[in-house]
């Protein structure tokens, strides 16, 4: 069910078709995201609602209510944990378009490793779609670290990192792996200061650039 209230007054009352009883059994990624009035909602990156005036115009929304209906709490229940809630960026495929190449450090992978981590598959999407919009358009992808640790460690590590970013594309989202190069800087590039800790959030980051 997806409704909403505003000013003490319902405006939309809609079921939503999809089955997700099986869905919830295990542990999954939930996504939510509110763009202005559309409310749209992702479990395992699949999306399920997508309601483009959900929310009111000239209102700010100021919170997130979470609801159980139609669940025997003495039998069964669900678990919600590890919320993040964080303010939207540029997007993405509109700046990729209009300038023909962005930077991100929204791509986030685990500890000197090059395993994506879940909630940076927001982002990925986003290049996705720039690709679905013109099948024309091929993309190298640009790894980056900071300064800690050996140069030519990072320097890899960068370059595993890209090639992570290209499998997601090719693997989840079936993108032809013709359309898509990489190449990894490591610490050769930064645009912050290695020094404290927001400069290297900055230099750890991901380059998409239109070839």
């Amino acid at each position: 069910m997806v409704e909403n209230n505003i000013s003490s007054k319902r405006v939309i009352r809609n079921e939503v078709g999809a089955d997700i009883r099986n869905v919830v059994n295990q542990k999954h990624h939930v996504s939510v995201a509110v763009n202005k009035e559309r409310f749209r909602l992702w479990i395992n990156e699949n999306k399920f609602i997508d309601v483009p005036r959900l929310l009111p115009s000239n209102v700010q929304m100021q919170g997130i209510k979470f609801t159980l209906r139609g669940t025997d709490t003495e039998k069964e229940s669900v678990l919600i944990g590890n919320i993040k809630v964080a303010k939207g960026g540029v997007d993405l495929r509109r700046q990729l378009l209009a300038d023909g190449k962005i930077s991100t450090n929204g791509i986030l992978f685990d500890s000197e490793s090059d395993n994506i981590q879940p909630q940076s598959m927001g982002i990925i999407r986003q290049i996705y779609q720039v690709l679905q919009q013109d099948e024309a358009i091929q993309l190298k992808i640009v790894g980056h670290t900071d300064a800690d640790g050996d140069d030519t460690k990072n320097m890899k590590l960068s370059q595993n990192r890209a090639e992570a970013v290209k499998n997601a594309l090719v693997s989840i989202y079936n993108v032809s792996s013709d359309r898509l190069s990489t190449n990894g800087k490591g610490e050769t590039e930064p645009v912050g200061d290695n020094s404290s800790a927001d400069g290297k959030t900055q230099n750890r980051r991901v380059e998409f650039i239109k070839v």
